[in-house]
């Protein structure tokens, strides 16, 4: 391998790695949503708390550290929503990148 191509293919890499980087922090972005008068992000880790609670009305810290009150299941609804909206579409995206390698 001459240094050309060396070169070629590190900077290959490099564009790689950085588009995954930015790929991560899009769809981390859009998993935040606003419900109730609070922000909120949606995780695997929230959505399972929520699922504690059924239908019952909580009190939950936003992403502002404000207290909001929710209702468990209203906001499980909204929060399984996204995360399978946004993960699917990320999905897309990443298959496409991983093409591009």
């Amino acid at each position: 391998m001459d240094t050309n191509q060396l070169t070629s293919h590190i900077r290959t890499r490099f564009d790689h790695a950085a588009a995954k980087k930015n790929l991560k922090e899009k769809y981390a972005a859009r998993m935040t949503f606003g419900h109730n008068g609070g922000m909120f992000k949606s995780t695997p880790e929230m959505i399972v708390f929520l699922s504690l609670y059924g239908e019952q009305r909580i009190v939950l810290q936003d992403l502002y550290d404000t207290p909001i009150e929710v209702n468990a299941k209203d906001l499980i609804d909204e929060m399984q929503k996204k995360w399978y909206e946004q993960m699917n579409a990320w999905l897309v995206e990443w298959n496409e990148l991983q093409k591009q390698r």
